[in-house]
């Protein structure tokens, strides 16, 4: 099997510090006009949301705050303060990037893959689910869930 490759934690956090920042007219586009209707979608969301909470009410406070707040209020902080936090905010990023992503990277430089197939094989997917459940596991085990990694 061969190891999946992946740029070190280094060079994806230098890339990650230097390129971003100079990317903050894409976030304010974005913000400006989305694709999907932030409002819209986080109601949608209530359901994950209560899921990954156990408050008594969540989801009818969580909706109830998205509703009050609007993607009027979401579009308007965004861009008015948003925008020129964006660059100095990767910035002052850099370590807890560096951090977050690290134990990532290392799953998956040291995750055995299958052998690749022609493209379009199907069990080319095995691949992807190889590295998936790696991270997955990684994931787990970071926040506690009690999970053994590798």
């Amino acid at each position: 099997m061969a190891k999946a490759k992946v740029r070190s934690t280094d060079e994806i956090t230098k890339k990650f510090i230097e390129v971003t920042p100079g990317r903050s007219g894409y976030y304010a586009v974005g913000v400006q006009d989305p694709l999907e209707d932030w409002e819209t979608n986080t109601v949608m969301a209530m359901a994950a949301y209560k899921g990954a909470v156990t408050a008594a009410d969540i989801g009818r406070r969580f909706v109830g705050g998205a509703k009050r707040a609007g993607t009027g209020k979401w579009k308007r902080k965004s861009v008015d303060v948003g925008v020129d936090r964006y660059g100095p905010g990767v910035a002052a990023s850099e370590m807890d990037f560096r951090i977050g992503i690290e134990p990532y990277v290392s799953v998956i430089a040291a995750t055995d893959l299958p052998d690749r197939k022609p493209r379009g094989d199907p069990e080319n997917m095995k691949r992807v689910t190889v590295i998936a459940t790696a991270l997955h596991a990684k994931r787990l085990a970071l926040i506690g869930a009690g999970v053994t990694v590798k």
